[in-house]
């Protein structure tokens, strides 16, 4: 059963949580607004993930919505209102992309290996969420869109997350048009891993979730970050900043233990250090 993480002005909880295996499931809890990235959500959802960062009993995050949609984006009633405000809003703007900014950010500096579960539309900002995570599994059905260039307001932010994902004529069409892409496009496009139908969804992203949570913690954390850290560098630097990074895990227990057991031919006995 989920449990509630946090509640808002809302009778229900904006995000669920439910631990199993070493895996955690953080549900994206309003779906009424199709799962809109309003402020209670973003920083509930932002709490947790750091809080994961640090909790040795989780190993991967999965990331799903409740409801009929993934996530629909920003909640643009929640914006509209803000512009009674003597300054048409411009605080609250501020204040909601520099919150979703560090939404984005926490879910890629998490330790934890972070799965989106896509059952439904992904847009806007939900599809920002969807190529921020480290990998992502969508339902046959599953449709996904920037199409902030149809309401007078281009995806600037989801674009940072997209063009990091995809090729840049892939995410150009996406931020230009506006329009849907079905889920075997987009895993064309590489923004997620693979397409399963609808009453497997659950079963693959589980044995996913498994398979990774099976692994050394500690090296997949190192893995983690020297991903995103390498990208951002110039081929020598990514190159010197590799290496370092894989004498530093060679003298990590983990290591040792897992070469050892390759060479004898047994499972490794992983103690996460």
């Amino acid at each position: 059963m989920s449990e509630p993480i946090a509640k808002s002005a809302e009778a229900e909880p904006v995000l669920l949580r439910k631990d199993a295996g070493g895996v955690a499931w953080l549900t994206l809890n309003r779906p009424k607004q199709r799962n809109s990235l309003s402020t209670d959500l973003m920083l509930a959802l932002t709490r947790e993930i750091e809080a994961i960062g640090t909790d040795p009993s989780v190993h991967v995050v999965v990331l799903a919505g409740n409801g009929p949609a993934f996530c629909a984006g920003h909640d643009l009633k929640e914006l509209t209102a803000a512009r009674a405000e003597a300054d048409r809003g411009r605080a609250f703007f501020e204040q909601t992309m520099q919150q979703c900014s560090t939404l984005m950010q926490a879910i890629v500096n998490c330790p934890k290996p972070v799965i989106a579960r896509i059952h439904g539309i992904a847009t806007a900002a939900g599809c920002q969420l969807v190529a921020s995570c480290d990998l992502a599994i969508a339902v046959e059905g599953a449709k996904f869109a920037t199409p902030g260039v149809n309401i007078g307001l281009f995806c600037s932010t989801p674009m940072v997350a997209l063009s990091r994902n995809v090729s840049r004529k892939h995410a150009m069409e996406m931020l230009l048009t506006g329009e849907m892409i079905d889920a075997e496009r987009a895993a064309e496009f590489g923004l997620v891993n693979r397409v399963v139908p609808h009453d497997a969804l659950d079963a693959a992203v589980m044995q996913l979730a498994e398979l990774i949570a099976s692994k050394s913690a500690l090296t997949v954390a190192i893995g983690k970050k020297a991903f995103y850290e390498q990208l951002e560098k110039p081929l020598a630097e990514a190159y010197l900043y590799a290496s370092e990074v894989m004498v530093t895990n060679m003298l990590a227990r983990d290591a040792e233990e897992g070469i050892n057991a390759f060479i004898e031919k047994r499972e490794p006995k992983w103690e996460h250090c």
